[in-house]
């Protein structure tokens, strides 16, 4: 049996929903304000074939007393995009996976209405999410999937000031947990405000740092990683720097991919992208190497009776069929959206930009 064959029995096997693969598949999460009357012709011109889900935002990137102009706006690019999936101009499957991130939890309603007979709407994004609001940005998720005829998925993100004090932070995290159980079904996953933490303490990282090398905020991510990432899907905080016209250094580059690297060794799966230079380094970043893919498959597809311990497929590490089970798994889901490190660039970027069947 080839490795190819075996890849396909143990994702069967494994028997992934779509909410399974889809918290794997939105690599770096790109924002744009809802404001943006340009968006939608980009999206059906398919210029960035990186781009695997947009978040249309009604928070922190509009200004005030603009909301009612940013819904019409919002309104506007659904219809647009919404015209050339009915003209066969775009499949639906070629545009990313879209969200909106809402300002408070009732808008939820009036975004749904606007445009969710679209079909095009994949959840919302839920701001400072915490013990006081969870309640009303679950219960209108809940009612959001009432009236749909498409699943409906939520993301909050974890960036109180509440859950900043170390004096409540467990006990915060661990409500904040116990609410998103009732409702695990439509969370893809956790994201992390890192920005709006090294806010409330004064603090930026510079172009030569990463979010770990400043101890305060990486306290409080490890703690997210340990109350959610057993169970949830735990996403990265945005990296600031990226390519500008006139700066002919990859110092930012180079920032973002030991930045992508730790993330992924602390657990965390995914990133928030503000600028589309980022996102060819936070897939890269996410595809597996031959090695790890080739151990994963040995992991689930043992076939040893006698032992739980072998040597890897290079011959210098040790696998183990328990220990490494949970890895190996997560390792193939990677391997199935992003790809192998060291296959060609023409296979990498046909994995890269594969669309999950929707089951709902």
């Amino acid at each position: 049996m080839n490795s190819v064959t075996k890849y396909d029995v143990i994702m069967k096997r494994l028997n992934y929903s779509e909410r399974d693969l889809l918290q794997y598949a939105l690599g770096g999460l790109m924002y744009t304000p809802a404001h943006n009357q340009t968006i939608a012709g980009k999206l059906i011109s398919k210029k960035n074939k990186y781009l695997h889900a947009m978040v249309f935002c009604l928070e922190d990137a509009i200004a005030d007393g603009t909301e009612e102009a940013a819904l019409r706006q919002l309104s506007c690019s659904f219809d647009q995009l919404g015209k050339a999936v009915s003209d066969k101009t775009v499949q639906p499957n070629d545009l990313p996976y879209l969200f909106v991130r809402v300002k408070y939890p009732k808008q939820m309603r009036k975004v749904y209405e606007l445009i969710g007979h679209h079909g095009l709407l994949k959840g919302f994004v839920f701001p400072k999410f915490d013990c006081e609001n969870s309640n009303d940005y679950l219960s209108e998720l809940q009612y959001a999937n009432s009236i749909s005829d498409r699943k409906l998925y939520g993301m909050p993100i974890l960036e109180s000031g509440n859950i900043i004090s170390i004096e409540n932070r467990i006990s915060q995290l661990v409500s904040i947990k116990e609410a998103l159980d009732d409702s695990k079904n439509t969370i893809l996953n956790v994201r992390i405000g890192g920005n709006d933490f090294c806010n409330a303490f004064g603090i930026r990282r510079g172009i030569n740092n990463t979010i770990y090398d400043v101890r305060v905020i990486s306290d409080i991510i490890s703690d997210i990683v340990n109350v959610f990432a057993r169970e949830y899907v735990v996403s990265a905080p945005v990296w600031e720097y990226f390519a500008s016209k006139d700066d002919t250094s990859d110092l930012w580059a180079q920032g973002l991919k030991r930045e992508a690297e730790y993330d992924i060794l602390n657990g965390l799966i995914g990133k928030t992208a503000i600028h589309p230079t980022q996102l060819p380094i936070i897939d890269e970043a996410l595809a597996v190497s031959a090695d790890d893919y080739n151990d994963s498959i040995n992991i689930l597809n043992w076939n040893n009776d006698l032992l739980a311990v072998s040597k890897s497929h290079s011959g210098n590490r040790m696998n183990e069929q328990k220990v490494h089970n949970n890895w190996a798994k997560k390792i193939i889901m990677r391997s199935a959206i992003y790809g192998i490190k060291e296959e060609c660039r023409e296979k990498k970027f046909e994995r890269a930009t594969m669309k999950i069947k929707d089951h709902s």
